[in-house]
């Protein structure tokens, strides 16, 4: 069922690092088929956006009018929902806004008060996007909590409008996902996807405008889109399989650590989950909860493909080593399920998410413990991070320099760009020294 390791074992690491590599790798014909559509889309705008939504998703319509859905439609889905979906909704967006609003940074300026570069300021302004676009995927998959992971930092942020695409085929509406756009403010909704949404977004049609960034999740279609208009406009990342590393001491109970290796190992068979535990008796009886738990799972066949595929129960030589193997894997999800978590945490130096002790497991991150659940996959939390307000900020330099700051940094300036043979930068400072 799950491949049993031991870091013991002379050839572990390399062992581990093909059990961990995963690389994007391209599919000719999808990628193929998402240029001529991106193509089309450039070209042609609303018709095409039309005609794809037509061929792919069997919606029969004559205008983009009838895709879009008005404020009015998004309060009535809101306004449906059972009390109790309805009052999950609330308290997640409102844990989601308040932990996001810590993350806004502010502009701000110095100036220079002695010596010759008195007069000058310095300082940096911030503001925030003027247009984002959000993708939610629809039929088979919806995900009202990554409409509120994405919509409500940019929200945060100051994004003026946020205008969300979702795929309904059919015509089917997920009324959880149009609430929850309601609830995170997002200005205009179109039942559209796939690459023809991202293209529509990016490019702009005779009816959705172009916007500055796109950001959440899709299928391969909606990756690979994203990834050849990246330039034209951001984009947040392109995901991998979904992750979860527990470093565990034996302490917790072995039914919780084999659901929590399940949480991630249902999204998908490529999911990764790993334990790693100095205890070989804790590791025997998380195997033993595995079998007997997993015939109980709905997707069981889901779980059993990514669990003998890319999951592992490694034991290692102390908690030291667990946290050490944990950096170099750089995981998506990493929970500390140890007596004392917090002494571990000064050792972490990679991963996207981290949860501290044996009641914090990953789904209350998923949905609604505040932080956010776009995380970076792939072991590229070695330089990323999770998805948040300054994803949706940018940083302007300001500089404003007085006469007789030019006297001090003019000579500066222009040796080094004689240096570099640059003569009219050196010139443009040099007349400020004689100005």
């Amino acid at each position: 069922m799950i491949r049993r390791l031991s870091s013991r074992e002379p050839e572990f690491l390399s062992v581990l690092d093909r059990l961990i590599a995963f690389e994007h790798t391209a599919d000719e014909t999808i990628e193929r088929t998402v240029a001529e559509i991106l193509a089309n889309v450039r070209a042609l705008g609303d018709p095409a956006v039309l005609d794809y939504t037509r061929r792919f998703d069997g919606l029969d319509v004559s205008a983009m009018a009838e895709l879009e859905l008005p404020p009015a439609g998004l309060k009535a889905a809101f306004d449906g929902l059972p009390d109790e979906q309805r009052a999950a909704l609330e308290q997640a967006a409102a844990r989601i806004r308040l932990y996001h609003a810590r993350q806004k940074i502010d502009s701000w300026e110095y100036q220079e008060t002695d010596g010759p570069m008195s007069g000058t300021r310095l300082g940096q302004q911030v503001t925030p996007l003027d247009r984002v676009g959000l993708y939610v995927p629809g039929g088979k998959a919806a995900y009202p909590s990554s409409v509120l992971m994405n919509a409500i930092p940019a929200k945060v942020a100051g994004v003026r409008e946020l205008v969300m695409v979702v795929p309904t085929p059919g015509g089917r509406k997920n009324a959880l996902v149009l609430a929850a756009a309601h609830l995170a403010g997002v200005d205009r909704v179109f039942c559209i996807g796939g690459a023809q949404a991202v293209a529509a977004l990016a490019y702009g049609t005779q009816t959705i405008p172009p916007v500055d960034k796109i950001v959440g999740p899709g299928n391969a279609y909606v990756a690979a889109a994203k990834r050849r208009v990246f330039g034209t406009v951001g984009i947040d990342m392109v995901a991998g399989p979904s992750e979860v590393l527990i470093i565990a001491d034996g302490s917790g109970d072995p039914d919780w650590a084999a659901v929590d290796l399940f949480a991630q190992a249902e999204h998908d068979e490529l999911a990764q989950s790993i334990l790693l535990c100095p205890a070989l008796d804790y590791l025997d009886r998380v195997a033993a909860s595995i079998e007997k738990l997993l015939p109980t799972m709905p997707r069981r066949d889901v779980i059993a493909a990514s669990l003998s595929g890319r999951g592992a129960l490694i034991q290692v030589g102390d908690l030291d080593e667990a946290c050490r193997i944990a950096n170099r894997i750089a995981p998506e999800h990493l929970e500390l399920s140890v007596e004392h978590p917090r002494a571990l945490l000064p050792k972490i130096r990679h991963a996207g998410a981290i949860f501290l002790g044996h009641y914090c497991c990953e789904s209350l991150g998923d949905y609604c413990a505040g932080p956010n659940h776009v995380l970076p996959t792939a072991r590229s939390a070695r330089f990323s991070s999770p998805l948040g307000v300054y994803d949706f900020q940018k940083r302007s330099s300001i500089i404003e320099v007085s006469r007789a700051g030019a006297q001090t940094l003019g000579p500066i300036a222009a040796t080094l760009a004689h240096g570099e043979g640059l003569t009219a930068h050196a010139r443009a400072a040099e007349l400020r020294i004689r100005g």
